[in-house]
């Protein structure tokens, strides 16, 4: 992880590795691998820095298994180890970072959201409580830049209206998940 506890690109990787196996239950190598690119192909388009971590190397540091007794070789039946578990507990619960062009934010973000109900109730309000506190952060940010950049010449304003807009849109979407929570 990151010095502010937020998730470097491979360990996002696990995390879908680890949650989708959490969610649906074990599957077979091939599909597992699919199922995973096919996520990180949609949520950020083809990135090298998504490529590195192999299903190999989370079954050589334990955090998943071959359950079929066929180690990882002929497509294999995976599943979590108890280990897989913990440390998809501790990627849940990492911090979000501030938004990014790098497309990691939001891939983070994405994951949250799609394992969310995986953790306790008390766990998933804690994970919005975060992401509504990004957002007003986010807004802060954005609200300073609007002010400092106020009679600006060409389209900067406008797009920053728009960026805007969204922020405060995801804003009012996590605070109504909350409440719903």
């Amino acid at each position: 992880m990151y010095r502010d506890n937020s998730l470097m690109p491979k360990e996002a990787v696990r995390l879908v590795v680890l949650g989708t196996l959490m969610q649906g239950g074990p599957l077979r190598y091939a599909d597992l691998a699919a199922s995973v690119r096919h996520f990180l192909d949609r949520i950020m388009g083809p990135s090298l820095d998504l490529m590195g971590t192999s299903l190999e190397m989370l079954r050589y540091e334990g955090l998943i298994e071959a359950l079929d007794g066929s180690g990882m070789e002929d497509n294999a039946l995976l599943g979590p180890t108890d280990a897989g578990k913990v440390e998809f507990d501790t990627l849940m619960r990492a911090n979000v970072r501030a938004p990014s062009a790098d497309g990691l934010n939001k891939l983070v973000i994405a994951l949250k959201l799609r394992f969310l109900h995986l953790l306790d109730i008390e766990s998933q309000r804690d994970q919005i409580d975060n992401l509504v506190a990004l957002c007003e952060t986010e807004l802060a940010r954005l609200g300073d830049l609007k002010r400092a950049n106020t009679g600006e010449v060409g389209q900067f304003a406008s797009w920053l209206e728009q960026d805007i807009a969204q922020a405060e849109d995801r804003l009012t979407w996590f605070q109504d998940l909350l409440a719903r929570l």
